[in-house]
């Protein structure tokens, strides 16, 4: 049995491969410094876990893979250098990984995760049986990831570290292009020459499925069109437009009972299909609108996906509702950039109208805070009321010359505050929330550990759903 050790077991992206390997057969051992829920399923599967890195706990490995976040120096991967074990980063390993497959890889700086998962969902409901790797925990599949045993691999594209270029697709959905990650990135251009090298990585008589509405990811299918040796649809939303409208259209866009969006799909002016999600948000429209594109250029049926599109209930941390309690509705989210907070206002504004809004923002990194100061300024304009907590700085150092007081001090808003910790933010909220509000909690850090507190002591006061 080949035995696969991976150093930084405990995260999404590397606990998803483990997870794949599991079901494999593969024995897997792995190592982090906290011991993640990730990590606890992982343990109930077979795997060995280890809470810290130390030298003897490669022993036996045939490979080592790592996370991106693991430094040169650390002593695990050390020590692997010096016995000669093989040693892989998730990108070029995960190339290897979907190789063998019809890989559907997943790009964009927001909603990748979401799609991801609706492709995977989509495709086990009509019985393809998918491999998949998602970053983040669906619903729906209750899981991360899995080894299938049909002929797809439909894998969330992370662009961060550049991850993203060891993939070799068969069909890359692109669903926008928005500068982020300066710390990887530096500019703009830096981050969409990142996305054209992604293209070029698609295999010959590949599909590219790119989102027209955004205007960066239309550059980009203007200038990967010049290539013959790829199929390129578009996708969109009627929004009339006067240049010429995206192959993948969805029109007559109505709220329905959930709060949500039913829509019809046109493909070149031919009706194909209408939808009823129940997860909310424009966002999500054109979210499903892509999956639905992939089940038609895969020869699938239609009405089918669409049925299971309209199951869909979302991912961990994506608008996920943790309960009602005393009046209160909270919900967690992880949008920590200005275009993924907007949108996820948006849908908290559509799905609860008249219904007073609080949105409690983590900010992350300091880089990224840095970069899109003046873009996050104008973010929050749909919440009634607004909780900024210190930086969390994630993988970077501290820094004292950008910090989220100057934030709140900046903002134009007629209720934004600057709370230091998550314990003084709980406790605001205690002495302001009201029965018939509802808590937004945005962090890709820890803060969603503010939404469980919040939880609980309004629970002590009231029924809880």
């Amino acid at each position: 049995m080949v035995h696969a050790h991976l150093i930084g077991i405990g995260g999404s992206g590397l606990s998803a491969i483990a997870r794949i390997l599991l079901e494999e057969g593969y024995e897997v051992s792995g190592s982090d410094l906290e011991r993640s829920d990730y990590a606890i399923v992982l343990e109930k599967m077979g795997a060995e876990v280890f809470t810290g890195h130390r030298a003897e706990q490669i022993k036996g490995a045939d490979f080592i893979l790592l996370s991106s976040a693991i430094p040169p120096n650390n002593v695990e991967l050390l020590a692997a250098e010096q016995s000669d074990i093989p040693i892989y980063r998730r990108s070029e390993f995960l190339g290897d990984l979907t190789a063998n497959k019809f890989c559907i890889a997943v790009a964009g700086t927001h909603g990748k995760t979401t799609t991801t998962a609706m492709i995977s969902w989509m495709l086990s409901e009509l019985e393809q049986d998918p491999s998949y790797i998602i970053g983040g925990v669906s619903k729906n599949l209750a899981t991360n990831a899995h080894a299938g045993k049909g002929q797809s691999f439909v894998i969330e594209a992370d662009e961060y570290d550049r991850m993203f270029l060891g993939l070799r697709p068969q069909l890359a959905v692109v669903t926008n292009i928005d500068h982020d990650h300066p710390d990887i990135f530096p500019t703009e251009q830096d981050f969409f020459n990142a996305f054209m090298d992604f293209v070029h990585g698609i295999r010959d008589q590949g599909y590219l499925l790119a989102c027209s509405d955004d205007i960066r990811t239309s550059e980009l299918v203007e200038i990967a069109a010049k290539e013959s040796r790829i199929k390129i649809y578009s996708y969109g939303l009627d929004m009339n437009r006067g240049d010429t409208p995206p192959g993948y259209v969805g029109r007559n866009l109505t709220i329905n009972e959930n709060g949500s969006f039913n829509y019809e799909v046109f493909f070149h002016e031919e009706f194909l299909v209408e939808v009823n999600l129940s997860v909310p948000g424009m966002h999500n429209v054109r979210n499903s609108l892509a999956s639905l594109a992939v089940a038609n250029i895969m020869d699938l049926p239609l009405a089918e996906a669409a049925s299971a599109l309209s199951e869909f209930q979302g991912t961990e941390r994506r608008f996920e509702i943790r309960g009602e309690v005393s009046g209160v509705t909270i919900i967690d989210d992880y949008a920590h950039h200005p275009t993924e907070i907007k949108a996820t206002l948006e849908a908290a504004h559509l799905r609860y109208p008249n219904r007073s809004l609080w949105a409690v923002w983590q900010p992350h990194t300091y880089s990224r805070t840095e970069e899109l100061f003046d873009e996050y300024l104008d973010s929050f304009e749909q919440a009634d009321h607004v909780l900024i907590t210190e930086i969390y700085p994630s993988r970077e150092k501290y820094r004292d010359d950008i910090s989220a007081v100057k934030l709140a001090q900046a903002m134009e808003h007629n209720d934004a505050k600057f709370l230091p910790g998550k314990f003084q933010v709980v406790d605001y909220l205690m002495n302001y929330l009201a029965p018939g509000d509802v808590l937004l909690v945005l962090s890709a850090g820890d803060a969603n550990q503010i939404s469980s507190m919040v939880y609980e002591r309004l629970s002590l006061n009231g029924n809880a759903k």
